[in-house]
């Protein structure tokens, strides 16, 4: 038998928000959520970002999970205050985008920094022995300086992830690769210029970005809400996060543990 009422989910626009660096457990619960719009059949989606990137492999599962949801809604992308580099690339994933006029983004770009501690560990009279299989096992050890070879071979690494990133953009935003190569070289510019350059489409707000959604969804704009889907914690969790934001402190422990997680991995991130 058919269920003869459809869901209230049918008449809203379902609302994801990527806040911060993107990570594994940005991946993690963004796909958790899509799964959701999926499964209750939501007509439309807003993905509010505000992200200043982050790492390559989980920002690419994010823009695929995306593209392939296209074929069964309308997704519009919208850029607050900040949505540069992975941020960016998230968005291509969206079939629309909005930005504020002010709205840092751009960065389009790859950066891979390690550390080099051997001053320090010299004065404290500390070494290390290693013992490898090949001449690069230990690539951006934090105990030496890198070799000419070994940046040669991190470079290549940086060129095949920038190559991919540039591919992306001309092809989700209809431009030649040589044009988003001339505005692809790490700078940052705002939603203005970004709307100029064709990285987006129109200049306005998260409630302009749900209007459009509804319109291209033929929903009501004045009818249709957002359904905000959150990650699922339990109350104490909830509860500690909340008193941790308040100090400050949260952020902060997340921002240190991405930085030690990410030391000498390649990013698509805007870092100052």
């Amino acid at each position: 038998m058919v269920w003869p009422f459809k869901s209230k989910r049918h008449k809203q626009i379902a609302r994801i928000e990527v806040v911060g660096a993107i990570a594994s457990s940005t991946r993690k619960r963004v796909l958790e959520a899509l799964e959701e719009v999926e499964k209750h059949e939501f007509p439309a989606l807003v993905l509010r970002v505000d992200s200043p990137g982050g790492t390559v492999g989980d920002s690419q599962e994010i823009y695929y999970a995306l593209k392939r949801l296209r074929d069964r809604l309308k997704i519009v992308a919208s850029f607050g205050n900040i949505s540069a580099s992975g941020g960016v690339y998230i968005g291509m994933g969206a079939e629309k985008i909005v930005a504020n006029p002010g709205t840092i983004t751009g960065s389009i770009g790859v950066i891979l920094r390690g550390t080099n501690i051997e001053r320090l560990l010299d004065r404290v009279g500390v070494s290390f022995k290693t013992i490898k299989s090949g001449p690069y096992k230990d690539i951006l050890a934090f105990d030496r300086e890198l070799t000419e070879p070994e940046r040669a071979i991190l470079q290549g690494t940086i060129d095949s992830s920038y190559h991919q990133f540039v591919a992306t953009v001309a092809e989700s935003r209809g431009l030649e690769p040589d044009t988003v190569r001339g505005f692809a070289d790490g700078r940052i510019f705002t939603g203005q210029q970004a709307l100029e350059l064709g990285v987006v489409d129109r200049l306005g707000t998260e409630e302009d970005a749900r209007r459009w959604a509804a319109e291209l969804a033929g929903l009501d704009p004045d009818k249709a809400e957002f359904y905000t889907l959150e990650e699922r914690r339990p109350w104490w969790s909830r509860l500690l996060s909340g008193n941790r934001q308040g100090t400050g402190l949260s952020a902060t422990a997340n921002w240190l543990e991405f930085e030690l997680s990410t030391n000498g991995v390649p990013l698509w991130m805007y870092r100052p």
